[in-house]
């Protein structure tokens, strides 16, 4: 382990985890310079918790009952006890480098703004993939913790689609002012295997699998009224670029040969071919990804009958964790 740092940045550091023995040493190492980190754990079989108690830090074991509301990272939000103002929100397979310490610390001296979007550079592989639509990747990562929570996408019903949120955006409240951190990415390295990768990517198309059918149906427009500041709705005209790119994944769900065309749109239009074997390794498991998705979503309306919606956006299930060597 690296030795402390004498200084320590005054954010609070989230890091949802389960089962993460293989990346959690190297992304703890990362975040020393932060005063105060947690570690929010899905009881984890393997020696995640013993490494967070050689580390030193928070440990939180949430459990979470299937089709309930919030998932891991919005329960946390809500109840752990920061004690500070700041929450940087770091996956175990990401880790912070100097160059964006640097300015995490001088924004959190004299800020500007609430909350502040995190590029990734996404390594697969091995190898940065910077191409193929990975790069850039905008993330809100780093916000003040009360007035910033992730959107419910009413996709807890049915499949398995985990504990944890995934592609959902953090929304900061009404009148709340963003900005971007250029200059200074943030790594997104994983060490495990790619059969880690398929697992985790065969229950990511369960959700995706739910959020289709959601985009398909107009869930999220039927009564924007519920759902204003706690959805990012689908719109084009005067959107901003997170509402556009819904609005554009609304019609994508629509596409026929979505596969051949996610390869395509990969591969070729966004010059996924110039990361070479990474590249079209990747190109080639997003299309089988977007297959998953396109037969989940089938059998989800053709096969099985369709369970009512029991969540809403503004519905908050706590869940109880339990604190672990504070």
């Amino acid at each position: 382990m690296n030795s402390q740092p004498e200084k320590k940045i005054p954010v609070s550091v989230l890091i949802p985890a389960k089962n993460e023995e293989l990346n959690l040493p190297k992304c703890l190492d990362c975040v020393a310079r932060a005063d105060e980190i947690f570690v929010v754990d899905s009881n984890s079989t393997d020696k995640t918790v013993e490494i967070c108690q050689q580390y030193g830090v928070n440990i939180v074991q949430f459990k979470y009952e299937r089709g309930s509301w919030p998932k891991k990272k919005n329960w946390a939000l809500e109840n752990l006890p920061f004690r500070h103002e700041w929450v940087l929100i770091v996956d175990c397979d990401e880790q912070i480098t100097d160059t964006l310490w640097e300015k995490i610390e001088k924004i959190i001296e004299n800020p500007q703004h609430d909350g502040y979007y995190i590029n990734r550079k996404v390594y697969f592989f091995d190898r940065w993939v910077q191409h193929g639509g990975k790069y850039p990747d905008w993330n809100l990562r780093l916000f003040k913790h009360k007035l910033g929570r992730y959107e419910n996408l009413l996709t807890e019903d049915g499949s398995d689609t985990g504990d944890n949120e995934i592609h959902e955006h953090v929304i900061l409240d009404s009148g709340c002012t963003e900005e971007f951190i250029h200059d200074a990415p943030m790594i997104h390295k994983d060490f495990k295997n790619i059969s880690a990768w398929l697992d985790r990517h065969n229950r990511y198309s369960n959700w995706e699998a739910r959020f289709y059918d959601n985009l398909r149906q107009g869930v999220y427009e039927k009564s924007p009224e519920q759902y204003e500041g706690k959805i990012i709705q689908p719109k084009w005209f005067k959107g901003t670029p997170l509402e556009k790119k819904r609005f554009l994944r609304k019609v994508w769900v629509w596409l026929p040969f979505r596969p051949l065309l996610r390869f395509v749109i990969v591969y070729f239009l966004k010059s996924g071919f110039l990361d070479g074997k990474a590249g079209y390794f990747y190109a080639r498991l997003i299309s089988h990804y977007e297959a998953q998705i396109g037969v989940k979503w089938y059998e989800l309306n053709h096969c099985h009958p369709i369970p009512q919606k029991k969540t809403k956006a503004s519905d908050v299930i706590k869940t109880p964790g339990q604190l672990v060597n504070e």
